[in-house]
Parts: structure tokens; sequence; C-alpha cells
């Protein structure tokens, strides 16, 4: 019989090995990952055990009069070990539900994790989620390419590649995350917004992580002219974030880094998520950089938000 707790930090280790074990966790589900910010969400994630073993956890925080999995996360959701089959995870969400429920909580946001970054098929949370009366209420569109099958980058791609290569750049791994920081401030606050992280934030989970959060750049003497932030998940590898100067928007730096990226540093991986493309909520498409992605192969991958009414 299935059981449900609440997770507490002595369950750490226990929370990491079924992380690493599972169909659809990755490392971002990792507690060294999860809290970094800790501060900001009073957490609420669960651990879901049969015969005292575990075979599920749900990454949550508490967010206002109901749960999230998970607010700092990209995505989260119940993360499943091959034991937890489709009527096993039925059983575990209504728990999980009834569980949030007696605790006086009117509803859970659930963001599952995208199939791309599934190491084996485990999408019976969404079935059962249906079944449990939850809803579709956002839907982002992102940008990945099968790296196997990719159809080849467009003619006018492969002309900025060969510009950048002609003027001399040249792509290697960074070290310095204030240029990058710096830079990605900058081209950020062209569209009212800012990173995700601070400075602070990249230079801890730079060191919880090496080899998993690796820095790309492009560099004409010492000015940086692109850069590219990359979270490898082993299978997946994941541009976090993307920066160009004028300057390198001007030489098609950053097509050279992405085109060097896919081509030759990642491209035995089964993929290379680009991010998402839309705005407010998921409900705009910004056209013009989805349209940059497509130019080098890319197609969409859902990542959704389901709303279950608690009570």
């Amino acid at each position: 019989m299935l059981s449900v707790r609440p997770y507490a930090p002595a369950d750490a280790a226990r929370w990491n090995a079924l992380v690493a074990s599972s169909r659809n966790g990755n490392w971002l589900h990792l507690r060294e990952y999860m809290d970094y910010h800790a501060e900001r969400y009073r957490d609420a994630s669960l651990m879901v055990e049969r015969d005292g073993e575990v075979v599920a956890v749900l990454p949550a925080h508490l967010d206002g009069d109901g749960v999230a999995s998970h607010a700092g996360l990209s995505y989260a959701g119940l993360l499943s070990s091959p034991a937890l089959r489709a009527a096993a995870t039925l059983d575990a969400l209504a728990r999980i539900g009834e569980h949030y429920r007696q605790r006086g909580l009117a509803h859970l946001l659930y963001k599952p994790v995208p199939h791309l970054f599934h190491a084996y098929p485990a999408e019976e949370d969404l079935y059962a989620l249906h079944r449990l009366g939850a809803r579709l209420c956002r839907r982002d569109l992102s940008s990945a390419i099968v790296l196997a099958d990719a159809p080849r980058f467009t003619s006018e791609r492969r002309r900025s590649i060969a510009r950048a290569r002609q003027a001399g750049l040249r792509v290697s791994v960074g070290a310095d995350l204030a240029d990058f920081h710096a830079l990605l401030v900058q081209v950020l606050q062209r569209h009212g917004a800012v990173p995700t992280h601070r400075l602070d934030e990249l230079r801890l989970l730079h060191g919880r992580f090496p080899g998993r959060i690796v820095l790309y750049e492009v560099r004409s003497g010492a000015a940086l002219l692109a850069a590219a932030l990359i979270y490898d998940f082993g299978r997946v590898a994941h541009a976090q974030y993307l920066a160009a100067s004028a300057e390198g928007r001007r030489l098609d730096a950053l097509s050279l880094l992405l085109a060097e990226l896919i081509e030759h540093v990642y491209a035995q991986r089964r993929g290379f998520s680009l991010g998402a493309s839309t705005e407010q909520g998921g409900t705009v498409l910004n056209e013009g950089l989805v349209e940059q992605k497509e130019r080098f192969g890319a197609r969409a991958v859902v990542h959704d938000v389901y709303e279950w009414r608690l009570r």
C-alpha cells in the first residue's frame, strides 16, 4: 500500500537517490539545486513510499491558499521510479490530493516534466490528473532539436555561420560568469525583463554542479560577443540562457556558437533544447524568437501547467 508524507531534510539522500533512478527527474530536482533558493519558498514537498521504499517524490511549495510543483523549477511534477505503474500513479495522486486537502489547501498547480527530458516514458501522471479533474491552465511553446534526425540548418543560417567563421570568431569554454551575467542583464533589459538567477546564485550553482552547468562564449579580444549557459542533463542539453552584444549580433557570433554546440559539442546527445518562445503566461508567441530557433532545425515541445482544484 502506498503512503504519502512530507519531505524532511533528513530525507535528502533518499530523495536524491529516487531522482537519480527515476524515469523523469534530473539534477534540477536534486535537493542541492532545489534548496539554493529555499528562502523564497515554503517547502511542501512529498515522499511517496511503498512498504518503506521511496517510489516517487513531488517537489512542491506553498503558494497562497494552495501548493505549486514548483515555481522555482522549470518543471517538476511527480518524479517516479520504474516501480510506480499506472494504477499506482492514480493512487499516489489521489493520496497527494487528500494530503494537501487535509492541510486546508485549495488547489495544486502542477508542472509536469516534458517528455523530451524523460529517461523512459512517464506520463501516467497526466492521465491521473485527467481522471482527478485537473485542467490545463497554461501551455508554453519551447523548441528542441532531436539531434540524430535533425533537419539541416536553413541556408540563411549557414551563411550567418560562415560569415562568423570568416571573421575569425571561435567558440571556447568560459569561466567569467560576471561578464556573462552583465551581458545577459543588458540584453534582457531591452525586453523589460531580468535574469531568473542573480550572479551570486549562478556562481553557487556553477560550483555545485561542475560539468553540468557550462558557459560557452565567443570573444573578440577581451570583448564578450555571445554566450550560452548550458544545463547538461546527459541525454539532453538545454540552453538555459543565450545572449549576444550588439557587435556580436552584427558578426553572427551567436549563430556560430549554437552551431558549434549542436553540430559538435553535444552532437551525440538525444536532444538539444533551446527554451521557450512564449510570453504573458503562454498566450503570446514571440514569432521572431521562435523563427530564429527553427532556422537551426528546432521544433515545438510544449511545457504545460495544470490546475487541480482540491475543494
